[in-house]
């Protein structure tokens, strides 16, 4: 008996097979667990059923079908992808009154009320800094569901708990070129709405190519900030933006790094404030200026005040784009660096990453040993933008670095097989042809 070959695949994250709606309930009720997934249940419980019945087939010699049913499948090593299913919401609700008194009436579409962006992102942080835990059934004290549509509601003032199927009745249709703050962006699955269905409220665009924004979103644990790869979620294409028909003018600005730009010191403050172990003010300037040069691939979430790698390659990228090399070019800023950078002169930090182009314009392919456990490099950052770029983003749950992590080799090996290649050909570590055809 000749035995079937299987084909892996990689279904939608809002797949409405048993499985996964199992799955997604199961996890609802876990609601702090944290989960690891060593694939799709669907996937695996296809397998699993498969070899079921080859086997069946040798013992019984083809003498009548099995009839097989395939259990619950046990969450095998993984992170899970969290693309919005794991967030079940309430149904359309007015605002919860005190104790042993009813809420109001629900909002009208037509009634709503006007506020400006600025307000907006205040009443999101507002939750944010008291970490509201995350519930479908609970209210916070202003009376909105703790859920990621009351919290939407909440941020816009509806003055009603909505969810995602009526969200949109209160806002317009836009464009991504048109986000701004307080914008909201929104997933509603009409196949599982109270549980297959997300909205984050858009806090602004985390770089300069509009790969990463800002998402304010009511999630378990508790609310969260964070900066978000556009290619976020495995249906990301189906989260649509809206603005709010009540919003006014007060426009804020962008705010990837959670704060305002510390004031600029010309002063050098010597090359003790700076290297491993550093935490002060001093290096969260030296990564502000160090974007303005051109460096914002080396900071997916913006500058920090503790020192990182990503300090380190950024400034190194900097003193080499000025023509320095050795000891001129090691990464820890200097008098001469520091001037450089506060005065606005020098050469800006190249666009490319290490090496000249190579044929048709594409980036030369830096070596095998850059793309290891352990390995940081800009070459990783430049191929995590790269890979969000060409839609293959939904494994950076935390944004792209400089640093290779086991969300570089699956969203590497991810591209590989949209290109038809298996096995070896599709490990998840970059070669010379996977590069060219990223970078073409």
């Amino acid at each position: 008996m000749s035995m079937p070959a299987f084909q892996e695949y990689e279904p939608a994250g809002d797949c409405v097979c048993l499985g996964c709606t199992q799955r997604r309930r199961a996890l609802a009720r876990a609601r702090a667990i944290p989960l690891r997934d060593g694939g799709h249940p669907a996937a695996r419980g296809a397998r699993r059923a498969l070899v079921l019945a080859t086997a069946a087939g040798v013992v019984l010699s083809g003498g009548g079908s099995v009839a097989l049913a395939t259990a619950n499948p046990v969450p095998g090593p993984g992170p899970v992808k969290r693309d919005g299913a794991d967030t079940p919401q309430g149904g359309r609700a007015p605002l919860h009154g005190p104790k042993g008194k009813p809420g109001g009436a629900p909002g009208a579409p037509s009634a709503v009320k006007r506020i400006d962006r600025a307000t907006m992102i205040n009443r999101a942080k507002l939750w944010l800094d008291a970490e509201v835990p995350y519930s479908m059934s609970e209210y916070w004290s202003d009376g909105y569901r703790q859920d990621c549509s009351g919290y939407v509601s909440m941020v816009w003032n509806l003055g009603s708990n909505e969810w995602t199927g009526s969200l949109d009745k209160f806002a317009t249709k836009i464009t991504k070129a048109e986000l701004l703050p307080g914008d909201m962006l929104l997933f509603h699955n009409p196949s599982d709405p109270t549980n297959g269905s997300h909205v984050v409220i858009f806090g602004g665009w985390a770089d300069e190519t509009q790969t990463h924004y800002i998402a304010y979103e009511q999630t378990r644990p508790y609310t969260r900030k964070l900066a978000t790869p556009y290619g976020y979620w495995t249906n990301s294409t189906k989260y649509l933006p809206y603005r709010f028909n009540g919003v006014t003018g007060g426009i804020v600005p962008d705010d990837p790094a959670g704060g305002a730009k510390p004031g600029t010191s010309t002063v050098f403050p010597g090359v003790a404030k700076f290297g491993p172990g550093a935490d002060n003010e001093y290096v969260k300037q030296l990564g502000n200026m160090l974007i303005d040069r051109g460096g914002r691939r080396f900071y997916p979430k913006g500058a920090s005040s503790k020192w990182s790698d990503a300090d380190k390659l950024a400034t190194q990228a900097f003193q080499q784009a000025q023509g320095w090399t050795g000891a001129d070019a090691d990464g820890i800023p200097g008098a001469h660096t520091w001037r450089l950078l506060v005065e606005k002169t020098g050469n800006d930090i190249r666009p490319t990453v290490g090496g000249a182009a190579g044929p048709g314009g594409v980036r030369a392919y830096p070596g095998a040993a850059l793309f290891r456990p352990g390995a940081s490099h800009a070459a990783v950052a430049a191929l995590g933008w790269q890979l969000v770029k060409k839609g293959f983003g939904k494994y950076y749950t935390s944004g792209t670095g400089p640093r290779w992590t086991e969300a570089d080799r699956r969203a590497v090996e991810a591209f590989q097989r949209a290109q038809g290649w298996r096995g070896a050909e599709a490990d998840g570590y970059p070669g010379p042809e996977t590069w060219r055809r990223l970078f073409a």
